[in-house]
């Protein structure tokens, strides 16, 4: 098979590290009582990445099971539950609160701008009674980047609890769990963390816990029961038999990052001259306040099929690159400079051929997009 260079927003590319820790002999992990300490190390070192003390577990399964297992795991028939949107994602939180018998109240936000904290802030004097929020840190199909440390702590102060998706921001974007007030924090290994697809990260605070101790009802889910992982260090007991081979890649990769003191500015250098080289180039970015620096959206320029686009690209530069869903389908181009994707070289030639692909299809760039790139990375710093 032969691999494109993959420059989606998840999953991204895969150190060679990683894939090989991947490949390393196993063991059995609910005998083997290392395994437990291994697992254990694993969740302190993402708690070091996610600056916080709170208990972090390694859930088996794609991110969209840490987002599901914090509802399950949180909500009780009738509980009042803030969905924060301005996004697909952000909306689609709703659907994880109905499931589990919750009722869901949205503050709806513009879609191309982060969050108003105070417009928040003005719906909340009006609207009260919620158990927890959610807010999605980056909202993935559009790019838009909300700020969660204005807005978890302010919703703490007014006695509600916050879910935070950042599956797409955390290696990315700075995360600051308990200095900005998060319950529960949620990751996933094939973004930023630049590991296989397949699992769920997340951090859950002390608040969380009691509050699905405190239920009244049993919550409805085995696989997405978060109190059955409370005691597991000292039970020595899994509520199922952990993915170990991907543990072990997740493990090597977590360090890669954490090993990187200059990731955070790497990512922000990066998506601050992309942004500047499309627009330079006569492009539209989707997003006008409140950019990601772990993926841009690129509106597709008007009598530009999208797909023939992207699957031009595909075929003559054997690069991938991602369109969107939802409300943005066949509307935006995205670009996903997040974790092994944010290196100069890929970014660089993914704008080449994003450039000369545009080109066939018609759409004549102002500019060459990866020399005003390059010359804006290797620009000195004032």
């Amino acid at each position: 098979m032969n691999v494109p260079l993959i420059m989606t927003p998840g999953p991204t590319q895969v150190r060679e590290n990683v894939r090989l820790a991947r490949a390393m002999k196993t063991t059995n992990p609910d005998l083997d009582v290392q395994f437990y300490d291994f697992y254990r190390d694993t969740c302190e070192k993402l708690g070091q990445l996610l600056k916080t003390k709170n208990q972090v577990r390694i859930l088996c399964g794609e991110g969209i099971l840490g987002l599901e297992a914090a509802c399950a795991s949180l909500t009780e028939p009738g509980d009042r539950v803030l969905v924060i949107e301005n996004g697909i994602f952000g909306e689609g939180f709703a659907d994880f609160v109905r499931i589990y018998g919750g009722q869901v109240v949205f503050f709806r936000g513009d879609r191309r701008r982060q969050i108003d904290v105070g417009e928040l802030e003005r719906f909340l004097d009006s609207y009260g009674g919620f158990k927890y929020a959610t807010v999605v840190h980056c909202d993935t199909p559009s790019g838009v980047l909300n700020d969660v440390s204005r807005i978890c702590p302010m919703l703490k102060s007014r006695g509600i609890m916050t879910v935070v998706d950042s599956v797409s921001a955390i290696g990315g974007e700075e995360l600051k769990v308990d200095e900005w007030s998060v319950d529960i924090a949620l990751g996933g290994s094939q973004k930023c963390l630049s590991a296989p697809p397949g699992l769920t990260f997340l951090s859950i605070s002390q608040d969380a816990y009691s509050a699905m101790q405190r239920r009244r009802t049993p919550i409805a889910s085995f696989y997405c029961n978060l109190l059955l992982w409370k005691d597991y260090y000292e039970q020595k007991w899994f509520p199922y038999t952990p993915p170990v081979s991907d543990i072990v890649a997740f493990r090597q990769a977590v360090d890669n990052v954490l090993e990187d003191r200059d990731i955070l500015k790497r990512h922000k250098v990066i998506a601050e001259a992309v942004r500047q080289a499309v627009r330079e180039a006569g492009l539209d970015l989707y997003i006008k306040e409140g950019f990601s620096n772990t993926v841009t959206a690129i509106e597709v320029p008007e009598g530009v099929d999208e797909k023939a686009l992207r699957q031009y690209m595909l075929d003559r530069f054997n690069v991938m690159i991602a369109g969107s869903f939802g409300y943005l389908a066949g509307k935006v181009l995205r670009i996903g400079h997040m974790g092994e994707n944010a290196r100069v070289d890929c970014v660089s030639y993914t704008l080449f051929a994003l450039q000369k692909s545009l080109e066939r299809f018609g759409f004549k760039c102002r500019c060459d997009m990866a020399e005003v790139f390059m010359d804006l990375v290797h620009k000195p710093a004032v």
